[in-house]
C-alpha cells in the first residue's frame, strides 16, 4: 500500500513511516481439515455442531475425526472450557506430533453464516486466533459445509477473506513501534473452490487494499492530511494505474474562475490552501455505456468555523474524520483501478478544505453564491460540508453522467438516529436505491432508507436568500440536509446520498473502518457491463 500521507515532516515534525502492505495469498481448497498441514487450523462451529452423542464424542463428522485423530482431546478442551458454539466463543489446543500445530474452534452461534456481514466477522475472528499465534499459514474450516449454500460460497468466501486481512491491518505508521503480521498464506476449507471462488478471493484481495487505504486516509491526522496533501494521494492513484485514470487538480483560482463560491467561503479561513480533486476512470478500450460520479465529502479538519464545536458530543478531536467521505471515495478508485471494469466511466470528485476561524474566514449570516448560481445564506458556519458538496454536484452534473451516489459525514443527526454501525440513505430514485441495497449485500455494510420529505424544505427558506444551509429548526436534520443537496443536483441525473457519520469511526477500536469503499466497488461493477 502506498505511504498515505505527506512525506516530510508536518506541524509538529510528524512524519508518517513506511509500512510495508500485508501480503498474503488466500485459496480455497478440497480436502478433509483432519489432512491440512501448517501453523493453525482453525473451525467454525455452530452449537449443532458440538452436540454430543452420550458417549461424549461429537455427532458432527469433522469434529468427530478430528477429536478421534487427538485421541478425544478435543471434546475434553471444550467440555472444560465449556464450549459450546455460541457466537464470539473460541477454544484453541496446543498440539504436538501432528500436521498443524494449533487447532482452533470459533463459535458461529445457531446457525452457519449466511451473509456478508457474518462472513466477514467470521473472517475477523480467524484473524485473532492466527494473529495471537503469530502463524504464518493457517486455515479456515466449516464442520458443516453444508450449512452455507452452495451459491453463496464465493461471496462467502470472499468476505471471510477481506474480514480475515482487516482483521490483522492495524496503522502502525504513527507509531514508534510496530508489531508485525507474520500470516502469509490462508487456505479456505468447505467454502468451494474452482475458477469462481479463485476470482472471488481475488476481487476480495483488491478491494481490501482500497478499504486499508481509506481507513489510512481517515486516520491521518489534519496536521499531516492537508487537503494538498490529500490531492497528493489522489494523484498517485491515477499515476499507478495510468492506463485507466487521469487526474485533475484545481487550485483556489481555477475554482474561483468556476465560480465555486460556496466551497471556497468554507476553505477561506484556512492557512492550508483547498484543491478541488477530480478522477476520471475510464475502461480498457474506451467502450463506456454508463456515466457514475461518486462524490465525497473532503473536510480534512472542521472546527465548525465561527459556530465552533462545543462539548464532548461535538468531538471536535475527532474531526480529522471529516474527509470520510473522499476516503471511500478514493477507496474505491483505487480498488478499481485494479479491477479495470469494462462498459463504465466514473468520475471521483472531491472539493478538499479545512472550515477554520480566521478574520478571513465566513461568517455566521454571510451570503455566498454556488456555481450554479444559487445563493446560500450562511445560517450555521458548522454546516459547511454540504456548501463543499454543492459546487461538487454541481461539478459532477456537468460531466454528463448518468448517476451520481455522493458520501459524507454530514450529520451528527444521523448518528443519532441510527446508530455507529449504519449509514443512511436518501434518494428519489427507487431505481437506484435497489441497486446500492443489492450492492451492500454483498458488502455486508449497512445502510438504512430515509425518507426525502419534500414538505420539509419550508424551513430552509431564507428570507434574503435562495436558501438556508441548515433548517430553522433541528428536527429532521438529516432529511433537510439532502433536501439542500438536492437543489445542485440535475433533475434529469439519478442521485443518492449516504450519510457515513456513524459508521465511519470504530469508537472501540479508536481507528476508522474504512466504510463505503465496498459498497461503492460493487455498485460500479454493477453497473459495468
Amino acid at each position: 500500500m502506498a505511504q498515505t500521507a505527506a512525506a516530510v515532516a508536518a506541524l509538529g515534525l510528524t512524519k508518517p513511516n513506511v509500512v510495508d502492505p500485508l501480503q498474503i495469498i488466500f485459496a480455497a481448497i478440497d480436502i478433509e481439515p483432519s489432512d491440512w498441514e501448517g501453523d493453525v487450523l482453525a473451525v467454525a462451529v455452530t452449537e449443532k455442531d458440538v452436540c454430543r452423542s452420550p458417549g461424549s464424542s461429537f455427532e458432527n463428522a469433522v469434529l468427530k475425526r478430528l477429536d478421534s485423530q487427538f485421541g478425544g482431546l478435543l471434546s475434553e478442551a471444550s467440555a472444560e472450557e465449556d464450549f459450546s458454539g455460541k457466537a464470539g466463543q473460541l477454544v484453541v489446543l496446543r498440539l504436538q506430533g501432528q500436521g498443524f500445530k494449533r487447532l482452533g474452534l470459533i463459535g458461529l452461534g445457531w446457525s452457519a453464516p449466511f451473509t456478508a456481514a457474518a462472513c466477514r466477522g467470521l473472517g475477523e475472528s480467524f484473524a485473532s486466533v492466527a494473529k495471537s499465534a503469530r502463524a504464518g499459514s493457517a486455515a479456515l474450516a466449516l464442520a458443516s459445509p453444508g450449512g452455507i449454500h452452495g451459491e453463496f460460497k464465493p461471496n462467502a468466501s470472499a468476505a471471510i477473506a477481506s474480514g480475515t486481512v482487516l482483521g490483522l491491518y492495524e496503522d502502525n505508521r504513527y507509531r514508534s513501534e510496530s508489531s508485525k503480521v507474520h500470516l502469509k498464506r490462508v487456505d479456505l476449507i468447505g467454502f468451494g473452490y474452482g475458477p469462481e471462488v479463485d476470482s472471488k478471493l481475488e476481487l476480495a484481495s483488491h478491494v481490501s487494499s482500497g478499504v486499508i487505504f481509506g481507513k489510512d486516509l481517515v486516520n491521518s491526522p489534519a496536521n499531516v492530511l492537508t487537503p494538498v496533501v490529500l490531492a497528493g494521494e489522489a494523484s498517485k492513484i491515477a499515476s499507478t494505474y495510468s492506463d485507466v485514470f487521469t487526474a485533475t487538480i484545481l487550485d483556489e483560482e481555477r475554482c474561483r474562475e468556476l465560480k465555486m463560491g460556496s466551497y471556497l467561503a468554507v476553505a477561506a479561513a484556512s492557512a492550508n490552501p483547498p484543491r478541488f480533486i477530480h478522477l476520471c476512470y475510464k475502461p480498457p478500450g474506451g467502450n463506456v455505456k454508463r456515466k457514475l460520479a461518486i462524490v465525497g465529502k473532503g473536510l480534512t479538519f472542521d472546527s465548525g468555523g465561527y459556530n465552533i464545536k462545543v462539548g464532548a458530543v461535538c468531538s471536535i478531536e475527532l474531526m480529522k474524520w471529516d474527509m470520510g467521505g473522499s476516503a471511500a471515495v478514493f477507496g474505491a478508485a483505487k480498488a478499481l483501478g485494479q479491477i479495470k471494469p469494462p462498459g463504465v466511466q466514473v468520475h471521483f470528485i472531491v472539493a478538499a478544505c479545512e472550515n477554520m476561524i480566521s478574520g478571513t474566514g465566513m461568517r455566521p449570516g454571510d451570503i455566498v453564491t454556488a456555481s450554479n448560481g444559487k445563493t446560500i445564506e450562511a445560517y450555521n458556519t458548522d454546516a459547511e460540508g454540504r456548501l463543499t458538496l454543492a459546487d461538487s454536484l454541481v461539478y459532477a452534473c456537468k460531466q454528463g453522467v448518468d448517476k451520481i451516489i455522493d458520501l459524507a459525514t454530514l450529520t451528527g443527526f444521523c448518528r443519532v438516529a441510527l446508530g455507529p454501525s449504519i449509514a443512511g440513505i436518501l434518494t428519489p430514485s427507487d431505481e437506484l436505491h435497489e441497486e446500492v441495497a443489492a450492492a451492500s449485500e454483498v458488502s455486508g455494510e449497512k445502510l438504512w432508507r430515509l425518507p426525502l420529505e419534500e414538505s420539509y424544505w419550508e424551513t430552509m427558506k431564507s428570507g434574503v436568500a435562495d436558501m438556508l444551509n441548515t433548517g430553522a429548526i433541528p428536527q429532521g436534520g438529516v432529511i433537510t440536509a439532502a433536501l439542500f443537496l438536492k437543489q445542485f443536483v440535475h433533475e434529469k441525473v439519478q442521485w443518492m446520498h449516504i450519510d457515513i457519520a456513524g459508521p465511519v469511526w470504530s469508537h472501540k477500536n479508536r481507528s476508522a473502518t474504512g466504510f463505503g469503499v465496498s459498497t461503492m466497488v460493487e455498485w460500479v461493477l454493477r453497473n459495468s457491463s
